[in-house]
């Protein structure tokens, strides 16, 4: 197999990952990406988190209201523009967003207990640190 089988394999088995262990998730990825960074970066405006998630602004804005009215966020005026609010993720918030994290991480565990032998969970493990630093790259450098 060839780096580029072996890349667009890689990409594809980590993307079908992905969605499967999502599928077990309560709330929407955008309201969880949202959350994940305001628990990471602090507070930030719908500009910073639509930049931050690659969408519109009026997609992030409409994910924000949702999640304000679910008391999963707060809002405060911005301490030096009067016309932007500054977001922040609230108790409720982040406990929902760990809630969904650890049932991610139960169901993932479960698969690999259920799926996988003891020499192939030692493999895995030296992969995961293998797939840390290609995630550590950035694109297109």
């Amino acid at each position: 197999m060839n780096d580029d089988a072996l890349a667009e394999d890689l990409r594809q088995v980590i993307g079908e990952l992905v969605r499967t262990v999502r599928a077990a998730d309560t709330m929407p990825a955008g309201e969880a990406a949202i959350l994940g960074h305001l628990a990471r970066g602090g507070a930030h405006t719908t500009a910073d988190l639509a930049q931050l998630r690659g969408v519109t602004h009026q997609a992030a804005s409409k994910t924000v209201k949702e999640l304000l009215g679910k008391g999963l966020v707060g809002s405060e005026s911005h301490p030096s523009d009067g016309r932007k609010l500054l977001l922040r993720i609230t108790d409720s918030g982040r406990a929902h967003l760990e809630h969904e994290r650890a049932q991610r991480a139960r169901w993932l565990n479960t698969a690999i207990t259920d799926t996988l032998d003891p020499e192939e969970r030692r493999q895995l493990r030296q992969c995961v640190a293998l797939l840390g630093r290609l995630a550590a790259q950035t694109p297109y450098q």
